[in-house]
């Protein structure tokens, strides 16, 4: 029902606030007597709200957003690559205390005077992007490669050919900052995303990057910082089905052609 725009919960939810909004309005209106400074002019109801929290601190997006931008900003870089991550989220973030540019797919715009948009298909970047960046990050974006999702042609080996531009784009001793579903089962989620078991993950990383550090968000929501990759929980993907694993890494070597 949510795919074409019916929302159960928050259909309830604006049942149960009806009440609550009119009982509101006419007590407003009652108390506001002869007070004409701010006057009702249309209606605006707002008839869920009183029942929701005052926002979501867990979950893969604000736990990788925030942990990535601190390790960016003590990283001490002042200018940053991104490829498609959230605007009103992590790039938001790091465009606080740093330049960034952000490639995407989709075309882009925005005034803020820290955030420049770079229209492309990371599956097919060019040579004249090898080496381009000291500081790089792709969060929560590898998965979708090559599914269709955003407009980008089918590709069942998607993942693979953009985790090749995303090694290339980093010079040797600059910084990849990646993040992507994991769990037990390595599997597609068609036509949303990938989820990818740790073990594959790793032999991707290992030709040309050190891992730095390793932390996981379970699915619960949970932050857990500094995992150790190769260990056997890992490799049984911590149990999680749906969980995000957040890869910080520094470029040894460049992979033979």
């Amino acid at each position: 029902m949510r795919l074409f725009g019916v929302d159960p919960g928050r259909f309830l939810r604006s049942c149960r606030g009806l009440p609550i909004y009119l009982r509101n309005r006419s007590e407003f209106i009652r108390r506001t007597g002869q007070e004409r400074a701010f006057p009702i002019t249309a209606a605006y109801p707002c008839l869920e709200d009183r029942f929701l929290p005052g926002g979501l601190a867990s979950g893969h997006y604000f736990h990788m957003d925030l942990l990535v931008a601190q390790s960016i900003f003590a990283s001490g870089v002042r200018r940053h690559v991104d490829v498609g991550s959230r605007i009103d989220g992590f790039v938001a973030h790091v465009a606080s205390f740093a330049q960034v540019e952000v490639f995407d797919l989709r075309p882009l715009t925005s005034t803020a005077s820290n955030i420049t948009f770079r229209q492309a298909n990371l599956v097919e970047l060019g040579v004249e992007f090898d080496g381009y960046t000291d500081s790089l990050s792709c969060l929560h974006v590898l998965e979708h490669f090559g599914l269709g999702r955003y407009g980008d042609p089918v590709d069942p080996e998607g993942h693979m050919r953009g985790w090749r531009s995303l090694e290339r784009m980093v010079r040797p001793g600059g910084r990849l900052y990646l993040a992507t579903p994991i769990g037990t089962e390595q599997r597609v989620e068609f036509d949303a995303h990938r989820v990818f078991s740790v073990p594959f993950l790793l032999e991707l990383i290992r030709p040309s990057f050190r891992i730095d550090r390793f932390s996981t968000v379970d699915d619960s929501g949970d932050l857990h910082v500094g995992q150790d990759p190769e260990s056997r929980e890992a490799r049984a993907g911590f149990g999680y089905r749906y969980g995000c694993g957040i890869f910080e890494l520094t470029k040894v070597a460049a992979r033979a052609a």
